[in-house]
């Protein structure tokens, strides 16, 4: 996230960006997997600018080789709460 805000010319420099990330388990066939994990991004934004840092929050993880990765298996949900400063 934090590089497609840049892109915008969004800093997330010091404290702008901050992710809260919860994880499932489930039992699936007798063994316990993570089978979905959910990102809640708080984002300080410079006024003007939201409409940018909503399209870096629906594009993001399309870059994102962690999140690439890990949606093979794992169900991944963004969501993103803007601040306006």
């Amino acid at each position: 996230m934090s590089s497609a805000l840049e892109a915008r010319g969004i800093s997330t420099y010091p404290d702008n960006l901050v992710g809260h990330v919860e994880g499932y388990i489930e039992n699936v066939e007798g063994m316990p997997l993570i089978t979905k994990i959910k990102i809640h991004y708080t984002v300080k934004i410079p006024k003007g600018t939201r409409e940018d840092a909503e399209r870096a929050l629906k594009i993001h993880d399309r870059g994102c080789p962690a999140s690439q990765s890990v949606q093979r298996g794992i169900k991944v949900e963004h969501t993103a709460e803007f601040e306006e400063i």
